[in-house]
């Protein structure tokens, strides 16, 4: 008998790794989503049968499971459906834990740079005597373009997200945790209740683990030692401390600007270092990357040469970051920023530490808020003028969605070959791309 899963709204970054795993497995895979894309189309090519929309009627007892993202309505019809048939299903966190806790897991979490992390962890471990499976939130040219990379390796390497404490689902033998600052608050409660899903994921261990973490992050330091039979490693700017010793950092060139991409490449190292990789070569491994997927992106030049960049980063302390490595490495040209707020109710509670985030950028545009989740109340209290109010910047723009703002981008700003824009969003901002590219 052929063994089939269907998974709905295929598309997301995570689950379409899944997608991938059981096609290599080989599985007969089948998909659903709202709108077509590039990852869609891509998938199509991998011989996954994918359909735009949804369609009850392709549900049969012929699957073996159904997953899902758990963005989609229980009311959906092919998850209605796969329920009245009793067909197993699970959400994505599930299914991921379903592979990944029989491996050696090395997880990473974290509020900020998990894909950067997981990714530069899982080239180092792609190029030692232990190779790698892995699932990362973006696509690397390593495994040309996928966001997934699959050997016969004893270890896995994932992003472990903490949305929903959906991280707790994993049983990692080695954890990464970049930083910790809240986020989430349409579901934490407060900092005190999102600071401890990491420390239930910490308890979620195996014996005998390791946890490698931000010796300089507030919340990080309060997790440390919380649990006398795991190894805590605390990574510093310049050295990490194992062992009650502190070793230093070897010099590290980075392509990619920005203090906080060069703290990832220190935890990895850290990885390196405690796995004992038989090669000399970690240096050079992590100062070969570059950029990935929506990360620091370089997409290309507009045709009368602006650079175009894209990256995810929707957190002020990201942004923050993000644009002052910008300002240093392009001190000579203009940065127009078009930022996307990612859902209503996250730019309300995060207002006052977006207030100040846009100050190394020279143009900032506004053309919309990203809708997820929000009530109607969250509506009334953010619009993009209200936000834009509430903004410290001196050349700040709100160019009402993304057709008048290409066309008032091209009008004002296209024409100088001597500007940067930085495509920073949550959807479909991203999109302006294909229009801004030559």
């Amino acid at each position: 008998m052929t063994n089939k899963v269907y998974i709905i709204w295929i598309w997301g970054i995570g689950i379409s790794a899944i997608a991938r795993y059981y096609n290599e497995n080989w599985y007969e895979v089948y998909g659903s989503d709202s709108t077509n894309s590039e990852l869609v189309q891509t998938l199509e090519s991998e011989w996954i049968n994918i359909i735009i929309w949804e369609d009850e009627t392709r549900i049969d007892n012929s699957f073996q499971k159904i997953i899902y993202t758990e963005a989609v309505p229980q009311l959906q019809s092919e998850l209605s459906k796969a329920y009245y048939l009793n067909i197993d299903t699970k959400t994505y966190p599930q299914a991921l834990a379903e592979i990944a806790n029989d491996k050696k897991l090395i997880a990473v979490a974290g509020t900020h740079w998990k894909s950067t992390t997981t990714s530069l962890a899982s080239i180092m471990m792609m190029n030692s005597q232990h190779n790698v499976n892995t699932v990362v939130w973006t696509l690397l040219k390593e495994f040309d373009g996928k966001n997934s990379y699959f050997s016969d390796s004893d270890y896995l390497v994932i992003e472990a997200c903490e949305y929903k404490r959906s991280f707790l689902q994993y049983q990692p033998e080695i954890l990464l945790i970049t930083n910790i600052e809240v986020d989430h608050l349409d579901y934490y409660k407060d900092e005190t209740d999102y600071l401890s899903a990491y420390s239930d994921l910490i308890n979620n261990m195996k014996s005998w683990g390791i946890v490698i973490l931000n010796g300089q992050d507030k919340n990080c330091k309060k997790l440390s030692w919380q649990r006398s039979d795991i190894q805590f490693i605390e990574v510093f700017d310049s050295f990490f401390i194992i062992d009650n010793k502190e070793i230093p950092f070897p010099t590290i060139n980075l392509q990619v600007p920005g203090w906080h991409i060069l703290f990832d490449a220190h935890l990895v190292y850290c990885l390196w270092f405690i796995l004992n990789i038989q090669s000399n070569d970690i240096v050079q491994y992590l100062s070969k990357y570059s950029w990935v997927w929506r990360r620091m992106e370089q997409i290309g030049m507009t045709k009368n040469w602006s650079q175009v960049m894209s990256d995810y980063w929707h957190h002020p302390t990201e942004i923050k970051l993000t644009l002052s490595a910008l300002k240093s490495k392009y001190a000579d040209k203009r940065i127009i920023t078009i930022f996307q707020p990612h859902q209503y109710n996250r730019t309300i509670e995060l207002l006052e530490d977006f207030k100040d985030s846009f100050i190394d950028t020279d143009v900032l545009i506004i053309p919309n808020i990203y809708e997820s989740r929000d009530s109607e109340e969250d509506k009334k209290n953010m619009s993009t003028e209200i936000f834009l109010g509430e903004i410290i910047h001196p050349d700040k723009h709100n160019w009402h969605w993304l057709k008048s703002t290409i066309s008032l981008l091209k009008e004002k700003w296209f024409d100088n070959n001597n500007s940067l824009i930085v495509l920073l969003w949550a959807w479909n901002v991203d999109n302006l791309r294909y229009d801004l590219i030559k």
